[in-house]
């Protein structure tokens, strides 16, 4: 595998750490929403880079399916809670 491919992974993973302390603390559940979209995101570069690396294209398969799944999420995060008329600036 690439070195710089597998740099370029290992730095992904360090920001996940960054977005985990970000789902603990909040402060709103938007920011907690974001960094879980920060999840996805993440998961779907990292398999895109381990796909390249190892040449297996069933990787960049699971990475289409992780970004469909981070997008219903987002959806229905928003559908939840969110509603017309509603302020959202409080928790």
């Amino acid at each position: 595998m690439n070195v710089l491919l597998l740099g370029v992974a290992t730095f992904l993973l360090f920001n996940l750490a960054a977005g985990l302390w970000r789902v603990m603390r909040g402060p709103t559940a938007a920011d907690r929403m974001l960094a879980a979209q920060l999840f996805g995101t993440t998961a779907v570069a990292v398999l895109l880079l381990l796909a390249e690396g190892m040449e297996e294209a069933e990787l960049r398969d699971i990475a289409l399916v992780f970004a469909l799944l981070a997008a219903v999420a987002a959806v229905a995060f928003v559908r939840r809670v969110w509603s017309p008329g509603a302020r959202h600036d409080a928790d």
